[in-house]
């Protein structure tokens, strides 16, 4: 099969491959993840309601066992990437493929059918992985190589990686993060067909965009040795490249670190505003913590990459993770005063910019100086084990915290309609179906608006509940923070760079010339 053509055709960066294969063209994928992420688990606990499905076990083994399967396709598809030779390089042939794979998959998630809970078990865990043990792990593992394949100018590639950034803050921080809280969630509550079709709307949206990006990329790195005959390494023979090389192990260590704190965090984030700062759904404190955290993305912008380039990649994304631990610990002091909050979450945000729009360009230093040492290059192993620590760590975080909210007693919200119907009571049985269950709603039930018929009364959660929320949301990243700013003093790649960069360039040429 012959690929559509790339439209970018320039030997440098150029502004329409910034702003539409970098910006404009991830939006789509990237803005279904951000909303799964934060989410998805909301859909498993209180639509579908799986909290207590087998004792809890299944919403707490699933994730683990599901990233196990995903960890394993990461690998296959890095080998994959590797192998791949064709004119349009060897990881963009991949996110076309996506663009269509992604749409599909990302239905599937959420048309559970309504039937046994052994059924439902079966629904979630297979649409679970054909999303992300294989669709979106191809296109994250295409796209996530853009960067480091598309030039090896290190301003260039610090743009992009910037670029890169912007569409998953703007995704995530002002779309997810604001309008979600505010409206999208308030109006759909826990009706699944609302899910469904918003749901859906998302995913076909993923299809242009993602095309869009394949069209507006191009792999300079690749065409270097589009002449040569590379040796083909082993899985292991690769591994054993990369695992002996100090820069690659300490960021794999970094990121895992970074993972482990962030995963909870986002997971932590509907359920910390919901019953710890605010009360569920009222559109106002999700929206708030999130406009704090969104602002300081905004002024990264501009500031973060002038900042870098003076005093280093490493250097800001350190200090700024010294920041990143002083706003969750004021956070974690003060879980319930949402003006401290705020502030915590400020200072915090302002420390995390760094990590989030230059961690990219800085991999990307690593890979260019893994080459250098070893005249080989394995992008494809060494993204798709940074990719196998995000899956494992995201499976893996899901299911302890879905363990910790089931232990804690979480209880899920119930729904009640005007008149009662063969799945809901009636509103006005619900005070002696909540005294019968020893219940109690988070507000009182005469200020509950309906929404088309159907009220949603969250319940007052116990107090175990709030503390294993808080700690999740605020707690972890108190110590990921300084964990993450020592490991950082160690990768200190930046020094030479430069210079093994040329070296580099001199070598594929003498090989072309040959």
């Amino acid at each position: 099969m012959k690929l559509p053509a790339s439209r970018i055709t320039s030997a440098e960066v150029t502004k329409k491959e910034k702003w539409l294969g970098y910006l404009i063209g991830p939006a789509g994928a990237l803005l279904l993840n951000a909303v799964l992420a934060t989410y998805l688990n909301i859909y498993y606990t209180d639509v579908l309601k799986l909290t207590t499905l087998w004792g809890g076990v299944f919403l707490t083994a699933f994730p683990i066992v599901s990233k196990v399967i995903d960890a394993i396709t990461n690998v296959i598809m890095g080998q994959v990437i590797d192998r791949t030779r064709t004119k349009e390089g060897k990881a963009r042939p991949w996110l076309f493929l996506s663009a269509f794979l992604v749409p599909v998959t990302g239905i599937l998630l959420f048309t559970v059918p309504e039937a046994s809970d052994t059924v439902k078990a079966i629904w979630v865990m297979l649409s679970y992985n054909l999303f992300y043990s294989f669709a979106y792990t191809i296109f994250n593992m295409s796209h996530n190589l853009m960067v480091p394949l598309s030039t090896r100018n290190g301003t260039q590639r610090g743009g992009l990686s910037v670029f890169n950034q912007i569409t998953t803050i703007m995704m995530s921080g002002i779309l997810v993060a604001l309008v979600f809280p505010m409206v999208i969630m308030p109006a759909i509550g826990v009706n699944k067909v609302k899910w469904i079709t918003l749901m859906s709307i998302l995913s076909i949206l993923a299809l242009p965009l993602t095309l869009l990006e394949y069209y507006f990329t191009k792999e300079r790195v690749t065409e270097e040795t589009a002449g040569e005959q590379e040796e083909k390494l082993s899985f292991g023979k690769q591994l054993k490249l990369i695992f002996t090389d100090k820069y690659m192990v300490l960021m794999y260590a970094y990121f895992f670190v970074y993972t482990v704190g962030t995963t909870l965090k986002n997971i932590g984030l509907v359920y910390y505003c919901n019953y710890v700062l605010g009360t569920y759904n009222d559109g106002i404190t999700q929206m708030l913590v999130s406009v704090i955290g969104g602002v300081p993305m905004g002024i990264g912008i501009f500031a973060v990459w002038p900042l870098a380039k003076r005093f280093g990649k490493r250097n800001v994304t350190m200090i700024g993770f010294v920041l990143y631990a002083i706003g969750s610990l004021i956070c974690w002091l003060f879980p319930t005063n949402l003006v401290i909050v705020l502030v915590g979450q400020f200072i915090k945000n302002i420390g995390g910019l760094p990590c989030a729009y230059v961690f990219m360009a800085l991999f990307a230093d690593c890979l260019d100086h893994l080459e250098w040492k070893t005249e080989k290059r394995v992008d494809g192993t060494a993204m798709s084990i940074y990719n196998i620590i995000a899956v494992a760590m995201v499976g893996i975080m899901t299911g302890v915290f879905n363990w910790m909210l089931a232990r804690a007693g979480y209880i899920a919200p119930e729904e009640f309609t005007e008149v009662a119907d063969a799945t809901h009571l009636a509103f006005a049985d619900a005070p002696a179906f909540l005294a019968s269950h020893g219940l109690t709603a988070q507000v009182a039930l005469d200020a509950i608006k309906p929404d088309q018929g159907i009220y949603t009364v969250a319940m007052q959660q116990p107090e175990s509940v709030g503390r294993m929320i808080t700690l999740a949301f605020v707690g972890v990243e108190v110590f990921t923070g300084i964990i993450l700013a020592v490991i950082l003093w160690f990768i200190n790649v930046e020094k030479t760079i430069g210079k093994e960069q040329e070296e580099i360039k001199a070598r594929h040429e003498k090989e072309n010339v040959a």
